[in-house]
């Protein structure tokens, strides 16, 4: 098996360093395939920066259990690239137990392995370096990044600082100990809920692993009673049927990208539940433990399902807990509400901020609150053509839901590279599905 190369500073020789061809800004997932992509180049220097002192991806959201809504093959190179040494199933071969997944016979892949990858594939590339922020990026001529170590120049940047944790207005100031995005779910808050009043607010996959896990603990571990609120008319499963996959293929990407704003955002609106349901196997798993709770161990109190509902406030009680107040989809104007002694968020996550721009910002053109992009993911700007700034998993408005979603991720970073090189890869066959409009028999007849 082989060894995996440490991260370590480059030496720069001074204060600046040579130029970069490409200079990444951050290591989630993004960067990390075209950080593989172009490992090996020796042709094509490169550098990606990140300010966690160690790799990490959602750490305090691997709930046990919990597993990848998409194939083992959509990993950062394979679709790509099928002879890259940093797939997926180069990891299990280098770390010799590729029979004993296999022999595992896996329905999906657990996610805390693929995160265990993904830190593998982050530790045997030396052009990766944690523990240095990215404070400013600026412009002359070429792109001067100035770090919280050091400044490098590069000839193109790749920002892929990825998202930060969301919840609502109601909650922003009462985080906490008994108030917690699901990011934290791990971290310390887990094993405090015993005998506690709990609500999982989220009627996504991360809300749902959240809830799974509260009503199937031992019974000295249970919480007294758990809430499941969503604004969703119920606890709708994922769509992964093999059409509606066809929206996470590089075809319809393109397609997505070449219609009006309008129908951009109605498209994502209404195929929502194609990336943000509930995988099957989640769903089954809590009804068979609410069947067991309740009608097997008779604690007829433990579970309260409250879908199609959204939170209009949360205030402290008198007891020290909180009382949330929900609103009903059906029924406008009718209150309900729950007291609790502690809530999780399941509420998502946004964009991160990229306020290291900000002295070029005024350079850049922007779409509601993305950059405006181009085919190739690189942002519309005022300077150089060959200098380029490419945003990755940060324009789901202007390319779809398979944006941030792990599916294109080998695809996007194979067109930043092939941008980078002047160079053009082969594509994959086009969709089943004609998405386009064909022109009328006239228009055809005079081409």
């Amino acid at each position: 098996m082989g060894k995996s190369v440490e991260n370590r500073i480059p030496e720069t020789g001074g204060n600046r360093s040579a130029q970069y061809r490409c200079v990444g800004i951050g290591v989630g997932p993004a960067n990390l395939s075209l950080a593989s992509l172009l490992h090996g180049r020796s042709e094509t220097p490169n550098l990606f920066l990140d300010q966690r002192e160690q790799f990490g991806w959602h750490d305090n959201q691997q709930i046990p259990g919990a597993a990848l809504q998409v194939s083992l093959l959509k990993d950062l190179v394979l679709l790509s690239d099928p002879t890259n040494g940093f797939s997926f199933l180069s990891y299990l071969h280098e770390q010799g137990k590729i029979y004993h997944f296999i022999n595992a016979q896996y329905d999906a892949v657990p996610r805390r392995e693929f995160r265990n990858y993904l830190e593998w594939a982050s530790r045997r590339n030396e052009n990766i370096v944690f523990g240095e922020k990215v404070l400013t990026v600026e412009f002359d001529g070429s792109f001067v990044v100035h770090t919280s170590r050091r400044t490098v120049t590069a000839d193109n940047i790749c920002v892929g600082v990825g998202t930060r944790p969301w919840v609502p207005e109601q909650a922003r100031d009462k985080l906490g100990d008994t108030q917690f995005h699901v990011s934290d779910f791990i971290d310390g808050t887990r094993t405090g809920l015993a005998g506690k009043r709990v609500a999982v607010v989220g009627g996504g996959q991360s809300g749902a692993e959240a809830f799974l896990d509260l009503i199937s603990r031992p019974l000295q571990e249970l919480p007294r009673r758990v809430t499941w609120v969503s604004r969703r008319g119920n606890y709708f499963p994922i769509d992964d049927s093999p059409f509606t996959n066809e929206y996470y293929v590089p075809s319809y990407s393109e397609y997505f990208s070449g219609l009006d704003r309008t129908v951009r955002e109605s498209l994502n609106n209404r195929n929502v539940l194609s990336s943000d349901g509930i995988s099957e196997s989640t769903l089954r798993d809590i009804y068979q433990r609410c069947y067991e709770h309740r009608f097997i161990a008779g604690a007829h109190d433990l579970l309260a399902l409250l879908p199609n509902r959204g939170v209009t406030d949360v205030t402290g009680n008198e007891s020290g807990g909180w009382t949330i107040g929900l609103g009903h989809n059906d029924r406008p104007g009718v209150a309900e509400y729950v007291d609790v002694d502690a809530i999780v968020w399941a509420t998502g996550f946004r964009p991160a901020p990229t306020d290291f721009l900000a002295p070029i910002e005024n350079r850049l053109e922007r779409e509601g609150d993305e950059y405006r992009i181009d085919q190739d993911f690189a942002v519309l700007w005022d300077g150089p053509r060959d200098r380029l700034i490419f945003m990755q998993n940060a324009a789901r408005g202007q390319r779809g839901l398979a944006d941030p979603n792990l599916s294109l991720t080998a695809w996007r970073s194979r067109r930043i590279l092939d941008r980078i090189l002047g160079v053009g890869s082969d594509e994959q066959l086009p969709s089943f599905v004609e998405w386009s409009a064909k022109p009328p028999a006239d228009e055809l007849d005079g081409l």
